[in-house]
C-alpha cells in the first residue's frame, strides 16, 4: 500500500506541469520535487541502519524510476559548470524543451551507455591526469542513481572521511589532525599514504560484488571504455574519472579502513548507552587514527615500528582486495617533529606546541597563479586586473584562514605590493614614481597604499587585502553527521550558517541575504547553496530586488515582480 500511495503523489506531481502529455520544465513544482526526493532518501537511510536491504532496494527502485529523481537529476547536470562540455556525441541540453524532452526519455529499462570523450589535464608534478567526459545522457543516469545510492554510502562510511561528501570538507579534515597530533598523550609519527592511481584501478569485480545498485548499469558505466583521437579504448578496471557517481565509488572503495584499524588496536565498550570504540586495559594502547580525504590519509601513531610493521601491511591487504596498490614515492613515515603536508597545510610541533600553516607548495603554487594573472593583463585597464586577481586571492585566504596564517598573508601582501609596483612601472616607462603613487594607489579603511582603479561606470574597485584577513579557528563537524537523515537536519543548518558567517567568496550583500533567510529560498523554502562556495555564478542564485536570494529556476517560474512579492508575502508570514 505504500509503494502504491508514493506512486500516485509523484504521479500527481507530474499531472501538474503536463501539456498534452508533454512536461513543461519551466511549470516544475521543484519544492514538491525536492521534497519527494529527500523523504525517500530518509526512507533508505532508516532501512538501511536496520539491515533491511531488500528495502532499501526496492526504495532505491522507486526513486530512480519516479519523476521527481529524473527531473532533479537533469536539473543538476544542466546548471553546475560542466554543462556546457558536450561528450562523444556533441550534444547539450540548454533549452527547457531538451530538458524536458531528457527527463522523459531518462528510462533506466531502454538505457545504454556511452564511450567516454578522453582529455587530460596537467597535474603539479609534470604529468597529466586523463579525464573522462561521459555524454549529457550518461551524466544524468550516474547523478540519477546518485540520488538512492549516496543515502547508502553516508551510512555506511566511515566517520572519518572527509573527501566528496556532504556537509564536509578539507577544513574539517584539517582540524582533525591537529585535534590527533596536539595531544601530548596521542602519536608523535605520521604515515602519510597515497593511492597509487585510486580511479583508474579500482576493481570492477569488487564493485559489482558489494556497491548496493543494478548490475546492470554499473556494469555499463565500468565497461564503456574511452575514446581518443578516434579510437574506442576498452578498460579493465577503475571507475569514469569526471563522471558525476566516481567519487562516491570510490569511497564506498575505501571505506572500511577505519573499521578495520579499529578491529586491530581498539574493542567495543558500551558507555553512557552507546556502544564505542575502547582499547582493553590488557592491551598497550598504540593511539593509532586515522584521517582520510578521498585517496589521501594519514594515519597517526607513537612509533614508526607499529606504523611499519604492522598498520602499512594492514593496509596493503585491504587495497590489494580491491585491486589497488600504495604510492611508494608518496608514501612515507615521518616525525611530527620534521614536519608534513596535507591537504595544502603543513603541520608541525615546536617542543610541545603543534602548528598548522599553509604548506610552502600552496604558497608557490599561488605566487605562480598570480604572476600569470598580472603577466597576461598587460596593456589591460586596471580593474580588469583588479577584478581578475580579487577572486584568487580572496579565494585562497579563505581556504587558509583557519590555521596559523597571518605572518604567511603578510608576506605574500608585501610581495603582491612590489608585484603590482612592476607592472605599473612598466606599463608607463616615462613617468615617475609620485604619478604612479597618485593615480594607482590609495588610502582605503585606514590602510595606506591600497592599489584600486576606476571602472568604465564610475564605480571604484580596490584590491583585495590579504593582510587583512582574520584568522577563525574552524569548527569540525561530528563524525556521524549524515546529511539525509532528517534529525541532522538542525544541526546541519546551525552549521551552515557558522560557515556563512565567516566566508568571504560571495559578495557581503549576498552572504547577508543568505544568513537573514536562514539559508532557504523565501519561494521554494528549500536549502540555498552555502556562500562557502567560490562565486555564486550562474548555477547558484541570484539576488532580486528586494535583496533576498532566490533559486534561478523560481524565477523561471515567474517573473520578476511577482517574484519579489512572493518573496514579501513568505517572508512575513
Amino acid at each position: 500500500m505504500k509503494r502504491k500511495s508514493e506512486t500516485t503523489n509523484v504521479s500527481a506531481s507530474t499531472d501538474d506541469v503536463r501539456v498534452r502529455g508533454v512536461v513543461d520544465y519551466n511549470a516544475i513544482d521543484w519544492r514538491k520535487v525536492e521534497h519527494t526526493v529527500r523523504r525517500l532518501q530518509a526512507r533508505i537511510v532508516k532501512a538501511q541502519r536496520q539491515g533491511r536491504h531488500g528495502k532499501v532496494k526496492s526504495l532505491s527502485r522507486v526513486l530512480t524510476r519516479s519523476f521527481a529523481g529524473r527531473a532533479t537529476a537533469v536539473r543538476r547536470v544542466t546548471s553546475n559548470r560542466g554543462k556546457r562540455t558536450p561528450g562523444v556525441d556533441g550534444q547539450r541540453w540548454t533549452t527547457a524543451a531538451e530538458k524536458a524532452q531528457a527527463i522523459e526519455s531518462l528510462r533506466p529499462e531502454r538505457y545504454k551507455a556511452k564511450p567516454l570523450r578522453r582529455v587530460y589535464i596537467p597535474k603539479s608534478n609534470g604529468k597529466r591526469r586523463p579525464l573522462g567526459i561521459p555524454t549529457m545522457r550518461d551524466r544524468a543516469m550516474q547523478a540519477l542513481y546518485l540520488l538512492a545510492l549516496e543515502p547508502v554510502a553516508e551510512t555506511t562510511g566511515d566517520g572519518v572521511s572527509y573527501g566528496f561528501r556532504r556537509g564536509r570538507r578539507t577544513a574539517d579534515a584539517a582540524e582533525q589532525v591537529f585535534r590527533c597530533l596536539s595531544m601530548r598523550s596521542q602519536g608523535r609519527w605520521v604515515l602519510e599514504g597515497d593511492i597509487k592511481g585510486c580511479f583508474d584501478n579500482i576493481s570492477h569485480a569488487w564493485l559489482l560484488d558489494h556497491v548496493p545498485m543494478e548490475k546492470r548499469i554499473l556494469r555499463q558505466w565500468l565497461k564503456a571504455g574511452y575514446v581518443e583521437n578516434g579510437v574506442l579504448f576498452d578498460v579493465e578496471g577503475g571507475t569514469p574519472q569526471g563522471g558525476i557517481i566516481s567519487p562516491v565509488l570510490a569511497n564506498m572503495t575505501l571505506d572500511g579502513m577505519e573499521r578495520l584499524l579499529n578491529s586491530r588496536f581498539k574493542l567495543w565498550r558500551c558507555w553512557k548507552g552507546k556502544w564505542q570504540w575502547a582499547t582493553p586495559l590488557n592491551r598497550v594502547n598504540e593511539r593509532i587514527n586515522l584521517i582520510r580525504y578521498a585517496d589521501d590519509f594519514v594515519v597517526t601513531g607513537r612509533s614508526p615500528e607499529i606504523l611499519e610493521q604492522q598498520v602499512v601491511p594492514m593496509i596493503r591487504a585491504f587495497l590489494d582486495e580491491r585491486g589497488l596498490t600504495l604510492s611508494e614515492e608518496k608514501t612515507r613515515i615521518t616525525s611530527v617533529d620534521d614536519g608534513f603536508d596535507f591537504l595544502g597545510f603543513h603541520f608541525q610541533k615546536h617542543r610541545e606546541s603543534l602548528l598548522s600553516t599553509p604548506s610552502r607548495k600552496s604558497v608557490k603554487a599561488l605566487r605562480m597563479k598570480v604572476k600569470g594573472i598580472i603577466k597576461s593583463s598587460r596593456g589591460l585597464p586596471a580593474h580588469v586586473l583588479i577584478g581578475r586577481l580579487n577572486p584568487v586571492l580572496r579565494g585562497w585566504c579563505n581556504y587558509h584562514r583557519h590555521v596559523a596564517s597571518s605572518r604567511t598573508f603578510d608576506h605574500l601582501h608585501s610581495w603582491l605590493f612590489h608585484e603590482l609596483w612592476r607592472h605599473v612601472r612598466r606599463a608607463h616607462q616615462r613617468k615617475g614614481g609620485t604619478w604612479l603613487a597618485r593615480r594607482y594607489f590609495t588610502t582605503h579603511n585606514g590602510r595606506r597604499w591600497v592599489f584600486h582603479a576606476k571602472t568604465p561606470d564610475g564605480k571604484r574597485v580596490y584590491l583585495f587585502q590579504m593582510n587583512q584577513v582574520r584568522i577563525i579557528r574552524h569548527v569540525k563537524v561530528r563524525n556521524d553527521l549524515n546529511p539525509f537523515d532528517p534529525e541532522w537536519q538542525e544541526y546541519l543548518r546551525r552549521h551552515r550558517c557558522r560557515n556563512a558567517r565567516i566566508s568571504m567568496l560571495t559578495r557581503r550583500s549576498e552572504r547577508l541575504a543568505w544568513l537573514r533567510q536562514d539559508g532557504l529560498c523565501p519561494i521554494c523554502r528549500s536549502a540555498l547553496p552555502e556562500p562557502t562556495e567560490v562565486g555564486m555564478d550562474e548555477a547558484g542564485p541570484c539576488l532580486t530586488m528586494d535583496s533576498q536570494l532566490v533559486h534561478r529556476h523560481c524565477l523561471r517560474r515567474w517573473n520578476q515582480p511577482e517574484v519579489d512579492a512572493g518573496c514579501k508575502r513568505l517572508t512575513e508570514a
